[in-house]
């Protein structure tokens, strides 16, 4: 007989609920194209459509493990969401700009301009001199 999730779950320690939400959050964060898609309730049908291309090619893209990321943007985009690339070295990290133009002319409030030189860009984002 099938139980409850609710039932399971109250049944559990405080300290196992926190490690199954913790394995569930990174699980999410790791999650492939294909599972994210899914999760959003959307099919390929559907991304084909907003695409513009076959559904063929979005299981195709689905399924390689190298592409451009302006076709990861678009894939991104087309379920509603927005593509973030950072990079992170022992100094700091940085958000890389991917605007369709190479710059990015939406910038958010209180996001950090990288068109200065490397030096000055890791000495303003982590307080050090190179």
């Amino acid at each position: 007989m099938a139980r409850n999730f609710k039932e399971l779950q109250a049944k559990m320690s405080p300290e196992s609920r926190a490690a199954a939400k913790a394995w569930a959050d990174e699980a999410i964060k790791n999650m492939p194209l294909d599972e994210l898609r899914t999760a959003m309730e959307l099919t390929q049908e559907n991304l084909s459509k907003v695409l513009g291309m076959p559904q063929s090619s979005i299981s195709r893209l689905e399924r390689r493990t190298d592409m451009y990321l302006s076709t990861l943007r678009s894939y991104i985009e087309a379920m509603g969401g927005r593509l973030e690339l950072r990079a992170i070295f022992r100094e700091g990290e940085v958000n890389l700009d991917l605007g369709k133009n190479g710059r990015n002319s939406e910038k958010q409030e209180g996001q950090q301009d990288y068109s200065a030189p490397q030096s000055a860009r890791l000495e303003a984002s982590t307080g050090r001199r190179s």
